[in-house]
């Protein structure tokens, strides 16, 4: 399971090019036409994949709001990936009742309370488009369908649909705990997660979160963490386009989203190379307490709460560093708040000591 990002973006004097990822299975749709309905077996190991998908993006506050057949891809070993996230929100966009109000979707995957115009959950709306998903992967059909939308969209309100008797009473009792018309008895994710029929065959994904990397992680070894010489000197090459968005004249994003001033990045040029930036970084920070960890052509500077040793703890700090390659010669050093106390992201004296040790 994967959650797709954005293109990279490219270009020449003459052309933009952007690169997608290429998923060679196609759409989940296409495979549920062509074979008329997907096994049980099969059929539950895509629901479940699309259950931890849709799970990490309502973790991290991102509600897809148009999930179906035709949005979920499928590569050639049967690994999903979640597309299409154009009318998705985030839990920024919530109103003071805690709930989002904009209707939106695919009619025969919309939830009820969507359509109501009252306010609804994003995570529970997006778990009923899932369980239509489930119905159309298992019977080759959907379970609210009419030409009429006003026909249709009733029997999206009141719940009527068929569920075969021939599906084993497992996905029965799925289907019909999904595609409960009362958001507030609708079965939600955790407890799909311990649904036994959902449970046979299960290994959970484990997302990759770079962020989520911590120094007392017992999974992470200093093995792990130690670099060639070829990684250490690594710097993240930087096209036309991303130089121009970096510079706040240019910066859109205050159109779309609330910014936080105490959370801005901090910019600067160097004529270092990756790993001497990085050095003088760690040899800064350190005097100052933080701890360090490099990977992945970044570093990560990390302050504990005081007298506790998870960096997870409430007042924890935990501050990302990537440099971007201008030229040869020249590179852009970014600062940016990975996690934690924003009041000591804003306190924290080892940037104006970083600053001030000549960089520039």
């Amino acid at each position: 399971m994967k959650c797709l990002a954005g293109p990279n973006v490219f270009a020449s004097k003459e052309r933009i090019y952007m690169v997608l990822e290429y998923v060679n299975g196609g759409e989940l749709y296409d495979k549920i036409v062509s074979k008329g309905r997907l096994s049980e077996q099969f059929g539950r190991n895509i629901f479940q994949q699309l259950i931890d998908g849709i799970s990490y993006c309502h973790d991290k506050g991102v509600y897809h709001r148009d999930l179906k057949p035709e949005n979920v891809l499928v590569d050639a070993l049967g690994k999903i990936k979640i597309s299409d996230f154009g009318l998705s929100a985030l839990s920024q966009q919530l109103w003071n009742d805690g709930l989002l109000h904009t209707t939106c979707g695919s009619p025969n995957y919309v939830a009820p309370e969507v359509l109501s115009n009252r306010g609804y959950d994003g995570a529970i709306s997006d778990i009923w488009s899932c369980g239509v998903i489930l119905y159309v992967i298992l019977t080759g059909a959907l379970p609210f369908d009419d030409r009429n939308l006003a026909v249709l969209y009733q029997k999206i309100f009141k719940g009527e649909t068929h569920i075969p008797n021939w599906l084993c009473p497992g996905a029965q009792n799925m289907l019909r705990r999904i595609l409960d018309p009362n958001p507030r008895t609708r079965i939600n994710v955790a407890e799909i997660k311990e649904d036994n029929w959902f449970k046979q065959n299960y290994t959970p994904a484990i997302p990759y979160d770079e962020e989520d990397m911590y120094m007392d992680d017992p999974s992470l070894s200093v093995e792990e963490l130690v670099e060639t010489d070829e990684l250490r000197n690594k710097s993240t090459l930087i096209n036309a386009f991303q130089l121009i968005g970096m510079s706040s004249c240019f910066d859109l994003s205050g159109f779309f989203e609330k910014e936080d001033v105490s959370e801005r990045k901090i910019r600067f040029t160097s004529n270092y190379s990756p790993n001497d930036v990085f050095k003088k970084i760690e040899d800064i920070v350190t005097e100052f307490g933080f701890q360090v960890q490099r990977g992945n052509g970044k570093l990560k500077v990390i302050q504990p709460t005081r007298g506790c040793t998870s960096t997870r703890s409430v007042g924890s700090l935990s501050v990302a560093a990537e440099v971007f390659e201008l030229s040869p010669s020249l590179y852009v050093v970014e600062l940016r708040k990975a996690c934690g106390d924003s009041s000591l992201y804003r306190q924290a004296s080892f940037f104006t000591m970083i600053l001030s040790f000549g960089f520039t």
